[in-house]
């Protein structure tokens, strides 16, 4: 029998180990590559996650310390300052606090020679109460805690608290000399600008009794603004055309300087939004002097207006309206720009002193001291919106509620 071998049948031993091998050693390879890709993908991507993590922490580092930077270390005690760029963050149209935002709103003027305060309803222009005080009051002002009403009875040697929520008198005060009234941005103290007395007496804020005394050395102390830390304030002598620096917690005098003007006689004082300059009207320079207070070295003087007396800064904080009581205007300081841009003339005249701007900012509400009346001013145009009969000798007044936290007193300076 013959065997018959078919030759495709016929496929050596050999050659296919060698086949199997190699495929085995290609495929070791290609795992071995796939290993080392995905070991290599993983470390990358770890390089990646630690390059990313030291980018966040520099990141965060830095915006630590831009808030340490930016950060205010106000008075102990006070409340922490809203926004480092603007001391009047709070006083935005309407923003009223809880504690007062059910009390009426009205215009309170302290009538110096009538010794008594007229109550104007702002909507109406119409006087709807007259409330007798004490001898000669000059300012009506907000307490620190928003509270009361503290009527400056100058030459009754009294304080008359008001209740703002329901425009009653209280029995009066006993203190002397109290010719306009401040409060510490903590609360602690309550600050009478003992004018003709020369002192600055520090009292508790609610029942007013004495804690300190500090003489002063110049003449009519009289009006005042804090610094934005709240550590110093900067006050205006009268009579003898100088400026202090007062230490607020150490409740003393630490820089005094007469102002480079013969016969100056400095009034108001309000520092800019920034806290970086303080100004103060000079109804005698006929403008105001614009200060450092850190530095508190000589001030220069921005002319504004025949008897500059008040300052009053608006809502937005981007202008302030400046009461020139010897010509019947008021000019407008832009803050941004460094510079006056408007002045608004009272038709018929007049002699616009001190007041304060409403609670929505549209208006601005101005005595007229010398003329027994009270001007409403657009705040937009600079148009008279009313001239209301008052008492003799219309000064202080104060427009209540507006908005902010707390009160640093006179006709109003809220934080």
């Amino acid at each position: 029998m013959v065997r018959v071998t078919t030759p495709s049948l016929l496929i050596p031993r050999a050659p296919r180990q060698r086949d199997l091998v190699r495929r085995a050693l290609l495929a070791a390879a290609l795992l071995s590559a796939v290993a080392a890709c995905g070991t290599e993908a993983k470390e990358q991507a770890e390089r990646t996650r630690a390059s990313q993590a030291a980018v966040e922490a520099a990141e965060a580092a830095e915006r630590k310390k831009k808030q340490q930077r930016s950060a205010v270390q106000g008075l102990h005690g006070m409340p922490p300052v809203l926004d480092p760029k603007d001391v009047y963050a709070a006083d935005r149209p309407n923003k009223l606090s809880p504690v007062v935002k059910d009390f009426p709103s009205r215009v309170y003027v302290p009538n110096t020679e009538s010794d008594t305060v007229s109550v104007i309803d702002p909507k109406t222009y119409e006087i709807i109460e007259t409330i007798p005080v004490g001898r000669q009051p000059q300012h009506v002002v907000p307490s620190w805690d928003l509270k009361t009403l503290w009527v400056n009875n100058n030459r009754g040697h009294t304080l008359t608290p008001i209740d703002p929520k329901t425009g009653k008198a209280g029995k009066p005060v006993e203190v002397h000399d109290p010719y306009n009234l401040y409060f510490t941005p903590n609360g602690k103290y309550a600050v009478v600008m003992a004018s003709l007395d020369r002192e600055l007496v520090f009292r508790d804020p609610h029942t007013m009794k004495r804690v300190r005394t500090e003489p002063v050395t110049c003449y009519g102390v009289n009006h005042a603004d804090f610094s934005l830390d709240g550590r110093y304030f900067i006050v205006s002598c009268e009579f003898s055309g100088e400026l202090l620096k007062v230490d607020t917690e150490k409740m003393k005098v630490v820089g005094q300087q007469k102002l480079p003007f013969d016969g100056a006689m400095p009034q108001d004082v309000k520092i800019s939004p920034d806290g970086k300059r303080f100004y103060i009207a000079d109804m005698m320079a006929d403008g105001m002097w614009v200060l450092d207070g850190d530095k508190f070295d000589t001030p220069t003087l921005l002319p504004t207006g025949k008897g500059a007396h008040g300052l009053y800064v608006g809502r937005d904080s981007r202008e302030m309206y400046i009461s020139n009581r010897g010509e019947g205007s008021v000019s407008v300081f832009d803050f941004t720009k460094n510079r006056l841009t408007k002045k608004w003339h009272l038709p018929d005249g007049g002699s616009p002193d001190m007041g304060g701007v409403s609670a929505d900012g549209k208006v601005l509400w101005l005595s007229g001291r010398y003329d027994s009346e009270v001007y409403a001013i657009d705040t937009r145009s600079g148009k008279q919106l009313a001239r209301i009969p008052v008492g003799s000798g219309p000064h202080g007044l104060a427009v209540y509620p507006q908005p902010g936290r707390y009160s640093l007193g006179h006709t109003g300076i809220f934080r």
